[in-house]
């Protein structure tokens, strides 16, 4: 167990995201590196019941490295969050509170895909689809052999940046930015997250905050747009909205017919 980051990746314009995915598998494997299987990660989510009080929610994620764990964040509705990790029978527990938590079955989100490695380095390119439908593509990069990001991040920012072919910011991903906490003195301090030695929580924690991001959005990404756009039949396109006889574009639809009507009399007359 190293460190790890995930780097939300930027679909380019024109292109679906198993294009994407097709693309950077391609771009690793040329640099050498090994692929080795699948992986996945997936969080459901649960909402306390009102008459137990203030909504509470209790996010359950679970790493296919990790097949025998369960990874559990309370979020407390205040911005404090209590992370609990347990086995498998975790779930059935959750199972057996219905009554107090119920699941959210529609935002059930997951990330899953193939995983590389690339000498010392684990890179995984994750789809993520919510209800089937696709929200964008996740990128989890472990180097093991360090376990505090401030000692290895401008490495990481190199390999990330070999395969994407893109500049990777030199600040840190927002979950390691420093956070003010408050000391055993009752004093606020800050605390800087990447000197911390990294625990297979954090690598919880920041597919959690990822996946609430992904949650949020609404709108299919353009790449998915425009190829949906590109498929759909004409007569499908035209139902899509009734012109008016006042728009230009009915206008100009009635002068084409008139014209080519007209083209086509003198054919007729000849004929006859």
């Amino acid at each position: 167990m190293g460190v790890t980051v995930l780097y939300p990746y930027q679909i380019p314009e024109g292109k679906t995201g198993a294009q994407a995915i097709d693309h950077l598998s391609k771009r690793l494997l040329a640099l050498g590196a090994v692929h080795t299987g699948q992986f996945l990660v997936d969080c459901e989510t649960y909402i306390s019941a009102p008459q137990h009080g203030p909504s509470k929610a209790v996010h359950v994620l679970h790493d296919s490295e990790y097949p025998v764990t369960t990874f559990s964040i309370l979020d407390t509705g205040t911005g404090k969050q209590i992370p609990l990790v347990a086995d498998n029978l975790f779930d059935l527990l959750m199972l057996k509170m219905t009554s107090v938590y119920t699941s959210k079955k529609q935002t059930k989100i997951e990330s899953k895909g193939a995983r590389f490695e690339y000498g010392d380095f684990l890179i995984k390119l994750g789809s993520v689809t919510m209800m089937e439908n696709f929200k964008g593509i996740l990128i989890e990069i472990e180097y093991r052999p360090c376990v505090v990001l401030f000692y290895c991040w401008e490495m990481i920012r190199e390999v990330l940046q070999s395969f994407l072919g893109v500049t990777v910011p030199k600040e840190y991903p927002s979950y390691f930015t420093p956070q003010p906490v408050v000391n055993a003195m009752g004093q606020q301090q800050i605390h800087p997250k990447h000197n911390d030695i990294y625990e297979p929580i954090d690598t919880i924690n920041q597919y959690l905050e990822h996946f609430t991001n992904y949650r949020k959005q609404n709108v299919m990404p353009q790449s998915q747009v425009t190829n949906q756009q590109a498929n759909m039949p004409l007569n499908t396109g035209m139902r899509m909205k009734k012109l008016n006889a006042d728009e230009p574009l009915y206008r100009a639809i009635n002068c084409l017919m008139l014209v080519k009507c007209v083209r086509m009399l003198p054919d007729q007359i000849a004929v006859k």
